[in-house]
């Protein structure tokens, strides 16, 4: 077992794990890297070891770990953060500089041996544990198991959002959360973003029920930042076991009725692309995730499948006689389909009247 002691932390490698231990004295005080205490990285998880002599401060050294796609949420939340508050970046004085660099081979070595981690809620351990909950002049966020919650009491709070008192989302209506960095007034703002905020009109931050604002002068822009990378490792670990049960054909007692993921935002994803491809195809049936191949594309209940067309069908007969194979009727409740998509977010305007002008070429 190595022990490698730098300026933010002390990383602790046993060739399969690094335990990093963030440094809570001395002149380096980072607030996010306090409130984050401790990780540890599993060896799958690790897409690549960087090792910069002499890059730091006084000719010291740098050792960066850059973890595999979708693993490192604060990366994905933060990429304008200042380098320095990167949880898994470590500095050190030019006097140790052989001790990392062999250090950083070993676990170069290690990480190009280590199999991908298969458990989809690795994200979800390399940030804190639920429920979290974080301060700031203008209120609180507080995720837990059930959804996340905004509540805004502070002494920064306006009127009309004291008035509001909360805006309350469960996990699955959330489609990612944004940090806005620092603007003139040293304001950073934590946004969740949903199907419903595509539809609200704007406004500004100090009114935007969907936002949470922190003040530098309390450290607050290091507690939303913190929050936002949490809930979206939990995003990301949600989907990717929702993908799993998909896969597998597994059902979770959770789930509405009976079909996996119906909540979960990916659900709805590949049933839009599902749907999209369905309506350009002359088949009367649209494949959504859970309800079976070949299920009604009208919701009906009689358990009828279409047959397929094999050349010699009613659509073949109409093809021959110069038609389309769709009646009018047919195309402008695909049409009626594609706006449903549309507003629920799941097309851009522009896919929608691509399609669209498609559909009525055909009549």
């Amino acid at each position: 077992m190595d022990d490698l002691r730098g300026n933010e932390a002390v990383w602790v490698f046993d060739g399969e794990t690094i335990e990093i231990r963030y440094e809570t004295q001395g002149w380096f005080k980072s607030p996010l890297l306090k409130e984050l205490g401790s990780l540890s990285v599993p060896m799958g998880a690790v897409e690549s070891v960087v090792f910069e002599p002499g890059a730091a401060r006084k000719k010291g050294w740098v050792l960066s770990l850059r973890l595999r796609e979708r693993t490192d949420p604060y990366l994905a939340v933060g990429s304008q953060i200042d380098p320095k508050l990167q949880p898994f970046r470590l500095t050190g004085p030019a006097r140790t500089e052989l001790v990392a660099e062999y250090l950083a081979d070993q676990m170069r070595f290690a990480a190009g041996q280590a199999e991908t981690p298969p458990d989809p809620w690795l994200p979800t351990r390399l940030v804190p544990g639920l429920p979290l909950l974080i301060t700031t002049c203008e209120g609180q966020a507080v995720l837990d198991p059930d959804g996340l919650r905004l509540l805004w009491s502070g002494s920064h709070a306006g009127g009309y959002k004291r008035k509001k008192q909360r805006r309350e989302y469960t996990l699955s209506e959330i489609t990612g959360v944004e940090i806005v960095p620092l603007d003139d007034w040293g304001w950073t703002f934590l946004r969740v973003v949903t199907a419903r905020t595509a539809k609200e009109a704007a406004a500004k931050p100090k009114h935007d029920l969907n936002i949470l604002r922190a003040n530098e002068d309390d450290d607050g822009q290091y507690r939303v930042f913190l929050m936002a990378a949490t809930v979206t490792a939990h995003l990301w670990a949600r989907g990717a076991a929702a993908r799993a049960r998909l896969g597998s054909g597994e059902v979770s007692d959770a789930d509405i009725d009976g079909r996996p993921g119906i909540k979960d935002p990916e659900w709805w994803r590949e049933a839009a692309q599902n749907a999209v491809g369905a309506l350009a195809a002359p088949r009367l049936t649209i494949n959504l995730p859970g309800l079976g191949r070949g299920a009604p594309a009208d919701g009906g209940d009689d358990g009828a499948v279409e047959p397929a067309d094999d050349g010699t069908g009613p659509a073949a007969e109409q093809r021959a006689e110069g038609g389309t194979g769709h009646d009018t009727d047919w195309v402008y409740a695909q049409i009626e389909r594609l706006g449903e998509l549309r507003d629920k977010g799941l097309l851009s305007e522009e896919e929608f009247g691509a399609k669209k002008a498609e559909l009525l070429r055909r009549i």
